[in-house]
């Protein structure tokens, strides 16, 4: 009994050392997360669909400083030829005289540059909601990733745990077998191994949940096949995570908070456009006159308008001038949600670093000594079964909970760089 028993210990305790991140399968999709990322980033078509909009928005930068296109009038007067003995004509040189006029449109001064830097603001505003679009798309991945590899995870441990349970059984059925113990102990066993088997099953479901999830994002048929997750990203030192020096960079690198400044400037240059709007536009022409086969007469023109509707425009300026506040509130609210989300995600973070640090320093070891106690105890009559298996479901909970800890510092992780908009 001595021998099954240390038999038993030392496989609870090779499989409660084995770490997930250690198993030794190929690197397939599903087996990490860079994989994972690197497949949406080249298949996903709602990324696709961004990019392509923030490239037609770059395309809009040039046309909107550019000139208007000329104009070209032709006027042909005295067709019925009045006074002479021709026929009515359509032809120049067969009427009384025609005139050409060419008008080139000319915007006030500073307004091209205007509706230029319009668009640009507005390209950039494109782009930022572009790589917004990734990091949103990133984070899900990571996100649906660390759940898939926690239900992964914990159907490995219970899967142990279920044939631990059962060499208990054993051990309890032939401790039985020999009048120490009562049946209780054996059918105990047996309850706690249907119990496991049921939550293996829950797991499995889980885990083909997360599949689906996963190839959702990765623009994948949903029963498409996925490797088991074998690793996590490694977690920066607590150097990297210094959280003035995150927030600094978030305020230059975060593509939600680029987007809504492109939008600030692009309400200012708007306002500044509409202002300007209180000088008239010119139109200047050349008219040379044809009569018969030759230019007789030359002309210049020069037309304006004239912005008398001052009630309209200062309503035009009112409204741009709201919208530049708007937009300025807006950037000033993103700003401190940001930021509080990011001070509550490493707050979270750090919380899960030292869970983590505190169940493989304390809580494992202690259930370790505990597991070797009960067991030596149960053998000698001093501990009944019950206490045996608190036992093992104390370090059972205490892998579960190490596990949990390690997933909760990944869910952190993959919220902060998605403030950031890159990885840390």
């Amino acid at each position: 009994m001595a021998i099954d028993s240390r038999r038993l210990l030392a496989a609870l305790l090779i499989g409660a050392g084995t770490t997930l991140g250690a198993w030794a399968q190929p690197v397939a999709l599903g087996a990490n997360v860079d994989g994972l990322l690197e497949q949406a980033r080249a298949q996903s078509p709602e990324l696709a669909a961004m990019r392509l909009e923030a490239d037609a928005a770059a395309q809009r930068v040039q046309p909107a400083g550019a000139l208007p296109d000329p104009v070209l009038r032709v006027e042909l007067e005295n067709i019925n030829n009045y006074g002479s003995d021709a026929r009515p004509s359509l032809l120049p040189n067969r009427v009384g005289d025609t005139k050409y006029t060419v008008l080139q449109p000319l915007p006030a001064w500073g307004k091209r540059d205007l509706r230029r830097d319009v668009a640009a603001a507005d390209a950039q505003q494109a782009s930022a909601r572009a790589d917004a679009t990734w990091s949103e798309l990133a984070a899900r991945i990571k996100t649906a990733y660390a759940q898939y590899y926690l239900a992964a995870g914990t159907e490995r441990l219970t899967k142990q745990n279920l044939d631990l349970a059962s060499r208990l059984e054993q051990i309890a059925q032939a401790r039985y077998a020999g009048g120490l113990v009562a049946q209780q102990d054996a059918i105990r066993a047996q309850l706690e191994q249907s119990s496991m088997r049921a939550e293996v099953i829950a797991l499995d479901s889980e885990k083909q949940q997360l599949r689906a999830r996963l190839n959702a994002l990765l623009a994948r048929d949903a029963g498409a096949p996925l490797a088991e997750p074998q690793a996590l990203r490694p977690v920066p030192a607590l150097t990297a995570l210094d959280a003035p020096t995150l927030w600094q960079r978030a305020q230059t690198s975060s593509p939600l908070l680029l987007a809504e400044q492109a939008r600030l400037r692009a309400a200012q240059k708007n306002r500044d456009l509409t202002l300007r709007n209180r000088y008239p536009d010119f139109q200047v022409g050349v008219v040379p006159t044809q009569m018969g086969s030759r230019i007789t007469t030359w002309g210049v023109m020069v037309e304006m308008n004239i912005p008398l509707q001052q009630a309209s425009r200062r309503s035009q300026e009112r409204e741009a001038e709201a919208m530049v506040g708007a937009a300025r509130s807006r950037t000033q609210a993103l700003q401190n949600q940001l930021r509080g989300d990011l001070a509550e995600n490493l707050s979270g973070l750090e919380a899960a670093r030292r869970t983590e640090a505190l169940v493989a320093t304390q809580q494992l070891p202690q259930s370790d000594l505990t597991l070797r106690s009960a067991l030596a105890g149960y053998e000698t009559g001093k501990v009944d079964f019950a206490t045996l298996l608190d036992a093992q479901l104390q370090i059972r909970k205490a892998r579960q909970e190490q596990l949990k800890a390690q997933v909760q510092a990944q869910l952190r992780l993959a919220e902060i760089e998605r403030i950031l908009g890159a990885d840390l």
